[in-house]
């Protein structure tokens, strides 16, 4: 079998590498020709490093002005339901438009309520205080059957 010469470790001495990257201060890595012999090397080798300005997050969080408290978004109770499981259940998207020109198929999967993955649910959780993830027991509740599951990683 053998061996690439640079992964060959027997010898204890690798072959020596060709040099094979152009040097960064030349104009043709950078595609900044125009500033190559004036600009500074930041200039230079700026395209070639990763953007240091932070990437936007949606994890949004509302504090309260008075005590500084989390506060909730209020959107997110009004449009999802919290199993105490951790799961979020929500109404498919469109269910209520426009359905004059929907067929008859797609209007029943449009009232089935569908699982928020996992990436959805941490979401949802940040966006809402403790008061919504606390358990509730209603008369008669209709996902009773759903609050208790078992092997699930959420």
């Amino acid at each position: 079998m053998s061996v690439p010469p640079l992964l060959h470790f027997a010898t204890g001495a690798r072959s020596p590498e060709p040099n094979t990257r152009p040097p960064l201060l030349d104009p043709s890595v950078t595609g900044n020709t125009e500033c190559a012999p004036r600009c500074g090397i930041l200039h230079r080798i700026q395209p070639l490093l990763p953007s240091l300005a932070p990437q936007p997050i949606r994890s949004l969080t509302y504090y309260s002005l008075k005590k500084g408290k989390r506060k909730s978004v209020k959107s997110v109770p009004k449009r999802f339901l919290r199993l105490h499981c951790g799961l979020w259940l929500r109404r498919r998207a469109g269910y209520k438009k426009k359905l004059w020109k929907k067929l008859p198929a797609r209007k029943r999967r449009l009232k089935q309520h569908v699982f928020c993955n996992k990436t959805q649910s941490k979401l949802l959780d940040k966006m809402t205080t403790s008061f919504w993830k606390r358990r509730n027991w209603y008369v008669d509740d209709p996902y009773q059957k759903y609050h208790d599951r078992t092997n699930l990683k959420v």
